[in-house]
């Protein structure tokens, strides 16, 4: 398995930095040199025997099976050790890692926010935490992690790499614009390889600074930088696998025909804003899983939910950008999507610097009638919703099923289910993402159901602890200074 960037191989090309890399040369990596994001050359392809095979297998075993597809650089002794100390009932609270909540007759819950932080970013950060440790201790080298996050990654990311050796995390965020408990998960870590950094401006200012830092590469090369957010391809390999786990467990319990497993379709909703969680999906249904729709969802933030109506790709400005009360979606620029149009203009780099240069001069683009068919092809629908529909989707769930979401996950189940209505066949399962606990936004779970969610044990402590965090300007030259000084 070899990978390309998105904007690499255009004549004329240096080959030290274009050719195709494997797995462990991109791990630390981050961005391409170019400025692209690294993707497979091409996908790999699951089989109807081992999709069958494959319905047997515990979370471990099953991910182990789909990350050695993309894997196959480091021994595969070695990758078993770390998926299987990764994926524990020790870390994620139950021997399922995933459980999957029926709710009813083809409509499920996949509960992805069971791991140390509450919320689906764990499922892949805390295996990227050790796949790094590994990496660096054989070739004997530090990295300084930047990263950017609006909520829900920098705490994953901070503890799965908290006290590892030959790794400092330096992690941007945008100053009052997450939940309380985002912000004390973050910033109460005291940890002296951790270092949070509040900016002034919106988390697309702290993606913007990331992406500029990295794109000075002397300054990268020097301070020895690499990424966790979902630029970092091995974040997308490890989020591939619960869809498997989500088809495997909404299917066996509709269908007998086991033996033949590809003959039942699964749709997924997807609460989305930097497109990564959406972007496994996607490409779980390229390797083979049979999937009918991914059902994109947005908050009042809707660039993505107007691309997928439109074929127009217009990030907004950050005074344009709302803080929502699905915070960790209040994103304009969706780093990842990249990859995704990469697959539509049919793998063409010209055709990505075309699109991506008149983004920069212009602020946005739009894709030809020809790649619009190939969009409307390839599964996706999507939607939007407000605070008004998340809170009444809370309250909704809640009164009906006895089961409280988030409100990231309420805005998944509400254009889900307005999909559902719609579909041919309502014998489909419909498996709605859930993306992070109610815990971490007590405020609109109390406006729905006039109370505040209980509070996880072990995280009622973080109230009265101190928080360690600097706040500094949306500038990258402030932002370099710091890592060099730190």
């Amino acid at each position: 398995m070899r990978y390309v960037s998105t904007r690499g191989m255009v004549e004329p090309f240096d080959f030290a930095h274009d050719r195709p890399k494997g797995f462990s040369e991109i791990l630390l990596e981050g961005l391409a040199p170019d400025g692209g994001l690294y993707v497979p050359e091409e996908y790999p392809q699951v089989s109807q025997d081992e999709l069958n095979r494959m319905r047997k297998m515990a979370y471990p075993e099953l991910a182990f099976a789909i990350l050695s597809k993309f894997i196959d650089d480091i021994p595969s002794a070695d990758l078993k050790r770390m998926v299987e100390a990764t994926y524990t009932e020790e870390t994620f609270g139950s021997t399922d890692i995933v459980p999957i909540k029926k709710l009813e007759a083809n409509l499920y819950l996949l509960d992805l926010c069971q791991g140390p932080t509450l919320a689906f970013k764990d499922i892949a950060l805390q295996l990227l935490g050790r796949l790094f440790e590994q990496t660096l201790a054989k070739e004997d080298r530090q990295l300084n992690i930047l990263g950017a996050t609006s909520g829900d990654t920098g705490s994953a990311a901070e503890y799965s790499m908290r006290g590892r050796r030959g790794i400092r995390v330096f992690m941007l965020s945008p100053l009052d614009r997450m939940s309380d408990f985002q912000r004390k998960q973050m910033y109460t870590l005291q940890d002296k390889n951790i270092f949070n950094i509040a900016i002034r401006g919106t988390f697309d200012d702290c993606q913007d600074i990331v992406k500029a830092v990295n794109e000075d590469a002397e300054f990268k090369k020097m301070y020895k930088l690499g990424a966790v957010n979902s630029i970092n391809w091995a974040r997308i390999a490890a989020q591939i696998v619960y869809y498997f786990w989500g088809y495997f467990g909404s299917t066996k319990l509709t269908t007998s025909r086991a033996t033949n497993s590809n003959e039942e379709q699964v749709s997924f909703a997807v609460p989305t804003g930097n497109f990564g969680n959406i972007l496994a999906g996607y490409i779980a249904k390229q390797m083979g899983l049979p999937v009918r729709h991914l059902i994109l969802a947005t908050n009042e933030n809707n660039v993505l939910e107007e691309f997928f109506r439109t074929g127009t790709y217009r990030p907004r400005k950050g005074s344009e950008v709302a803080a929502t009360s699905s915070p960790s979606m209040d994103i304009s620029k969706a780093s990842n999507f990249e990859r995704y149009i990469f697959d539509v203009v049919e793998r063409d780099p010209k055709r990505m610097t075309e699109l991506w240069q008149g983004l920069k001069e212009k602020g946005s683009f739009a894709i030809t009638s020809s790649e619009f068919g190939r969009v409307k092809a390839s599964g996706f629908v999507a939607g939007s919703s407000t605070h008004t529909d998340r809170v009444a989707t809370i309250r909704a769930i809640y009164e009906k099923y006895h089961v409280l979401i988030d409100p990231h996950t309420a805005d998944g189940v509400t254009t889900g289910l307005s999909y559902r209505e719609k579909s041919a066949s309502r014998r489909i399962p419909l498996v709605c993402l859930e993306t992070a606990q109610p815990a971490k936004f007590a405020a609109t779970i109390h406006e729905a159901i006039g109370r505040n969610p209980e509070l996880p044990n072990d995280f009622k402590k973080l109230t009265d602890l101190p928080e360690r965090f600097e706040v500094l300007d949306a500038n990258p030259q402030a932002i370099k200074e710091f890592i060099a000084a730190a």
